[in-house]
């Protein structure tokens, strides 16, 4: 297979982009090269990435850091037991024209629309609200009152699972952690 000039091009930009913001990450953030190097390429490959860690390894800063040098937008979901799929996803609200006065339903964007979310130990959240994010993260959108909602492009989440402490934690299964 031969690549174009045009290809060969873009490969090369994309590298030397990839080599600055790894350089931008490493001001901020030291010792995880490994880590960093995974995440970027789950970035640039528009997938998803799960992260089994203790609490306090610099993920928060490490993809607000991301989202920053790139400017995108960046949430942070804190997963809950009581934590609701439309608290994520977002609900339908009544919402009124200024103008006419008139009233209709609308859709409130939750946190999950925004290009770079972290969603933080997500196994201690009941499995309904699992499945609100798996939603997202498979198809890029979400469904609120039977009507589907596109998530912005780039669209990338974090997940993270916290190993240690287990009690109030809902297993993940295997095809979530896929």
């Amino acid at each position: 297979m031969t690549l174009s000039q045009d290809d060969r091009r873009r490969i090369g930009e994309t590298g030397q982009r990839a080599h600055k913001l790894r350089e931008e990450l490493a001001k901020r953030i030291v010792g995880l090269e490994g880590p960093i190097e995974q995440l970027l390429c789950a970035v640039l490959c528009e997938g998803h990435t799960l992260l089994v860690g203790v609490p306090g390894l610099a993920k928060t800063l490490l993809i607000s850091s991301i989202a920053e040098a790139l400017s995108l937008d960046f949430r942070r979901i804190q997963f809950t037991p009581d934590l609701m799929p439309s608290d994520i996803t977002g609900t339908t609200v009544i919402g009124q024209d200024r103008g006419s006065g008139e009233r209709s339903f609308v859709f409130a964007p939750g946190p999950i629309f925004a290009n770079l979310v972290l969603a933080d130990e997500i196994n201690r959240t009941p499995p309904k609200t699992q499945a609100a994010l798996m939603e997202a993260l498979e198809e890029r959108q979400v469904t609120a009152a039977g009507e589907k909602h596109p998530l912005p492009k780039p669209f990338f989440v974090l997940a993270t699972q916290n190993p240690i402490e287990q009690e109030g934690t809902y297993q993940l299964p295997v095809a979530q952690l896929d």
